[in-house]
Formats: C-alpha cells, sequence, structure tokens
C-alpha cells in the first residue's frame, strides 16, 4: 500500500528544480505543512516565502514574482485558493499571462470531518470557466512526477489539484505513459468507456477490470488534464462503446462530467452517465467513507454500469 501523499512528490520536484534553478520560488498561505513544503522552506528559505492566511495577497505576490521572471508556485488549500483568490487568480495569473502554478492542496473530500467550508467540489468548473487557465488533476503520485516535472517547462498558468492522503498506485514507478495534455488510456474495451481525473482515476481502473471480468468489455480513460481536455483522445476511446461514464470528486455541475457530455453530444451522441457528489454538503467521514457512500468507488461504478446497460 503506498504511503506517500502525491504533494510530498511534489515538494521532491520542486526541491530538485530549485537546486538548479534559483528562479524556482515557492509561496504559501500558512500551508507549508498541510501542502508536504515543510522541507522545502527548510532547504531553500530563500527561495520560499510565507504569506499567512491571506489567499489574495498569496496570488497576487506570487504574479509579481513571475512578472519578474520567477517560477512561481503558490500553495493553498483548494477550497480557498480556488474561492477566496478566485480574481486574482484570473486577473493576475491567467488574463496577466504569468507563469504562476496555482497549486490547490487537500482538494475535494480531503479534509473530511470539517466539512463543506474545507471541501473543494467546484474548482474544477470554476477554474476551468477562466480563459487561459488549464487544470490538472493528477491520478497518482508516479504521474504527479511526471506532471510537475512537465510543468517546470512552461510558462503558463494552471491550476493543479492535489489530495490530501497517499492514493493507491495506477503507474508503476517506470512505467508511467505521460504526454502533456493527453488523456492515458489505462484499458481497451469494446462496450462501456470510463473517465475520470485525480482520485477517482484508481476506482474506474479497478471497476474496469472487474467488469471486463464479468463479461462487459469496458475501457477506462484517465483524463488527468481536464483543461485542455483532451477531445481527440476522447472521442477515440468513446468511439463504439453504448455508454460512457464518468467520475470524478466534484459537484454534478460545470466539472469533468459536463466536459465531457458536451464533447460526447456535439460529435458522437450517445449516452453518457456522470457519477459525482451531490448537490449538497457531502456527509461527514474520510475520503473513502464519502466515496464509499455516494457510490464513488469500483463497485458503485459497476453497479451504475450494470444497471444503464440492463436499462
Amino acid at each position: 500500500m503506498n504511503k506517500i501523499a502525491n504533494r510530498a512528490v511534489m515538494c521532491e520536484v520542486l526541491k530538485e528544480a530549485a537546486a538548479q534553478d534559483k528562479d524556482v520560488v515557492v509561496l504559501c498561505s500558512d500551508s507549508r505543512g498541510s501542502a508536504s513544503l515543510t522541507s522545502f522552506a527548510d532547504t531553500y528559505p530563500e527561495q520560499f516565502v510565507e504569506v499567512g492566511i491571506a489567499e489574495q495577497n498569496l496570488v497576487s505576490i506570487a504574479s509579481g514574482l513571475a512578472a519578474c521572471g520567477k517560477k512561481a508556485y503558490a500553495a493553498s488549500p483548494a477550497s480557498f485558493i480556488s474561492t477566496r483568490s478566485y480574481e486574482q487568480c484570473k486577473v493576475d495569473c491567467a488574463y496577466s499571462g504569468t507563469n504562476v502554478k496555482l497549486i490547490g492542496i487537500s482538494g475535494g473530500v480531503s479534509y473530511g470531518a470539517l466539512g463543506m467550508t474545507h471541501h473543494s467540489a467546484q474548482d474544477i468548473a470554476a477554474m476551468s470557466a477562466i480563459p487561459g487557465m488549464r487544470v490538472y488533476l493528477p491520478s497518482d503520485r508516479h504521474q504527479t512526477r511526471k506532471l510537475f516535472e512537465a510543468l517546470l517547462q512552461d510558462d503558463q498558468t494552471a491550476y493543479i489539484r492535489l489530495g490530501r492522503n497517499p492514493v493507491e498506485d495506477v503507474y508503476e514507478e517506470n512505467n508511467v505513459p505521460f504526454e502533456m495534455n493527453k488523456a492515458t488510456v489505462l484499458s481497451e474495451g469494446t462496450d462501456v468507456l470510463l473517465v475520470a481525473c485525480g482520485e477517482m482515476v484508481k476506482p474506474i481502473q479497478d471497476a474496469a477490470r472487474l467488469l471486463n471480468s464479468q463479461g462487459i468489455s469496458t475501457g477506462a480513460l484517465d483524463m488527468y488534464c481536464v483543461k485542455p481536455l483532451d477531445k481527440e483522445g476522447l472521442l477515440s476511446a468513446a468511439q463504439g462503446k453504448k455508454l460512457v461514464v464518468t467520475v470524478e470528486e466534484h459537484a454534478p455541475f460545470g466539472g469533468l462530467g459536463s466536459m465531457v457530455a458536451q464533447v460526447i453530444s456535439a460529435n458522437d451522441p450517445k449516452r453518457v452517465i456522470n457519477l459525482a457528489l451531490p448537490d449538497a454538503p457531502v456527509i461527514t467521514g474520510t475520503s473513502q467513507e464519502v466515496f464509499d457512500y455516494y457510490g464513488l468507488n469500483a463497485a458503485g461504478i459497476v453497479d451504475t454500469v450494470k444497471s444503464a446497460l440492463e436499462g
């Protein structure tokens, strides 16, 4: 069982980059512990800025540093950076074209019992609606490394959501198929296509295996790049399928499911079902307890697919 959180991998990649490039700077809003960035701050104090609990300032300062040639990585809880700082993300980062990577830590329902105030179930929709903003949700620690290594090579604004806890590996350390802004095919199938991002990728991978073992030929697609959405990859994977099911740790409006349905309906109409969190405050519990309750797990996905096909 993996015990390394994606946020810890992010820190290691940024430390490696900072050792070679003094323009790499990291900013936090009193969240270095939550972001697993304490070791970065300790190792490279001159490349670290602690803003305090002031998320709007966090984004604006990061944008100012980027305008001066720095490569700024601003980390704050996803629930706050995607709401309290929304105008700064829109104007100071995307509209101004600054090289700021906005890192939403403890995304989705990672904060568990802290409830709706600390959950980020709207960030995919909100950030994707900003022109010029890219949105990424890596599925495991290995893909997280690949993504941050790629982000270090460009100068465009992006929002990256990372969960709080370690997640099971989707890929093997030495076998991580990765192409920037291209979805990754996890498995092929002829009957059903499952599409997910972030922490929901492992459940669709497991669900696809279960469905295949039951005679339902199922493909699975890791859409870590929510924006820009890999339309070509999606349509290719969906071709000939009877059913497409999207799974996301997000509200049912404006997220991955909405985007996938829009592309499918315009190009290759067929039934699309979106499994997501409810349009309501979610129950209190750990991430896994929440996922299990709402059917955002392998068993729930299998039941949804079988019910849809039988219906």
